[in-house]
């Protein structure tokens, strides 16, 4: 069973588009084929951006529906403690907590539409960092 660190990137789409491949990741995840890796700050972000007021209009989901999902999904995950701060490994420090759960939850991956946030990173780490339809991909192979 794979374990990814899932970027808020990703949990955002899902909650956008019922169809696309940041969705299916989550329904793999709902079907325990994949188990979710976070910290609590990086949960913490899920929920403040799913939160926000663009947001909302764009999901168009209510702050109970938001609080429902986030329940299902706080019981799927694994929570990651941070062991050792790899800080500053990124351009963006908001990235940061992302690679820290994923380096001190021994990620297989990490999924994100901000790829090239983590430049060259993965590789460094030995953690692959992917697109949603790329992790699919993978994952079929």
């Amino acid at each position: 069973m794979n374990r990814v660190v899932i970027d808020t990137s990703v949990v955002v789409a899902a909650l956008r588009s019922r169809n696309g491949p940041a969705n299916e990741v989550l329904r793999r995840v709902a079907k325990r084929k994949l188990v979710p890796l976070a910290t609590p700050p990086l949960f913490l972000e899920y929920e403040d951006v799913l939160k926000r007021p663009e947001q909302r209009l764009a999901h168009g989901l209510s702050i109970m529906q938001i609080d429902d999902f986030l329940a299902e999904l706080s019981a799927l995950i694994e929570p990651v403690e941070i062991h050792f701060q790899w800080r500053p490994q990124l351009r963006d420090p908001a990235d940061e907590m992302v690679l820290e759960a994923a380096i001190n939850g021994r990620a297989d991956a990490i999924v994100t539409y901000n790829v090239s946030d983590f430049s060259g990173i993965g590789a460094w780490f030995q953690i692959p960092v992917l697109r949603p339809t790329d992790f699919l991909s993978k994952e079929r192979q």
